[in-house]
């Protein structure tokens, strides 16, 4: 078969049930399902989750890669990954869930919440003081499309916003810091953490002990707080434990962790000022994926590159 006749998307996720990805995808395109497009010269692309290593190698006539999640690592890792086009997840959908959660988070920190809480769980009626937005400064590691929005949000709230990036960035209203230069008078700025950079070689446990310590602990939060919504491979969860332990960290809000699910005997279920969701800041939903990988799809059929393709040197 021609390359040109090759038409057709596998579809190899990990995790969870690929039923709906399936149907949306099949409304465009004809699918095939993880070994049953094993070398099949009829398939000109795949969209995966966490597919198994070298599930993608024999396939003669793919054109591109797509990933289901934001993130690409899974996809990077695997040692024999053809050289086509990989395409990462962009889309206002997933951006507004993020944006959600980092607001949500950052927000019950600002606002107090773990306190509040522990208050009613003891009936106690006691009103705490309260700053405004301006006097607490909220540093976001990573600075593309879901960084940027985050930011946009929070400075609408009248935070003070830090951005730091590997590489230096311009964003409106944000201080920005860039390269390993950049890191520490970042962290000394900053006094909520928001972790949102993408897993790479160079960022795998960037956040540890070493680094909460350079947050800044005298603000108007009485204390640093981290948040993570990353990756879990980003942070040691043992050095955020500690950190929280001996007050480095005041409070932490963690999306992701280096095992997950987050084993049943891990000490950081039962932290009072530690708030665990299950890798649920932003979910993809297939509603709103599919689409925009069909037309990815489309455009390289035409021999044209779509948006958001990985710049394999970077990671992401």
């Amino acid at each position: 078969m021609a390359d040109s006749d090759a038409s057709r998307v596998l579809l190899s996720v990990s995790g969870f049930s690929p039923r709906r990805w399936h149907e949306l995808l099949s409304a465009g395109r004809e699918v095939v399902m993880d070994a049953d497009g094993s070398a099949d010269p009829s398939v000109a692309y795949a969209v995966v989750w966490k597919h198994p290593h070298g599930a993608l190698r024999n396939l003669p006539n793919l054109r591109g890669i797509f990933s289901i999640g934001a993130g690409v690592d899974h996809i990077m890792a695997d040692p024999d990954l053809p050289d086509v086009p990989v395409v990462r997840v962009v889309d206002p959908n997933l951006t507004q869930h993020m944006v959600e959660y980092v607001v949500w988070r950052v927000l019950d920190h600002h606002r107090q919440g773990a306190l509040y809480r522990a208050q009613q769980g003891r009936k106690v009626w006691h009103e705490v003081g309260q700053r405004t937005a301006g006097d607490v400064s909220v540093g976001i590691m990573g600075l593309g499309q879901l960084g940027r929005a985050a930011a946009e949000a929070l400075n609408g709230l009248g935070f003070t916003v830090n951005g730091w990036s590997r590489t230096p960035r311009e964003v409106a209203n944000v201080h920005t810091y860039s390269g390993e230069s950049g890191l520490v008078p970042f962290l000394n700025a900053t006094d909520i953490l928001t972790v949102l950079l993408p897993l790479t070689p160079t960022t795998q446990g960037i956040i540890d002990y070493a680094l909460l310590k350079e947050l800044r602990r005298r603000n108007a939060l009485g204390g640093a707080v981290l948040i993570n919504a990353g990756r879990g491979q980003l942070q040691r969860d043992a050095d955020i434990l500690r950190a929280l332990d001996d007050n480095t960290l005041k409070e932490a809000s963690l999306d992701v962790f280096e095992q997950e699910p987050l084993p049943a005997d891990s000490p950081l279920w039962l932290h009072p000022r530690l708030i665990i969701t299950p890798h649920a800041a932003a979910t993809s939903d297939p509603n709103h994926l599919v689409g925009p990988m069909l037309e990815g799809m489309e455009q390289l059929d035409r021999g044209e590159m779509p948006e958001n393709v990985v710049d394999r040197s970077a990671g992401y």
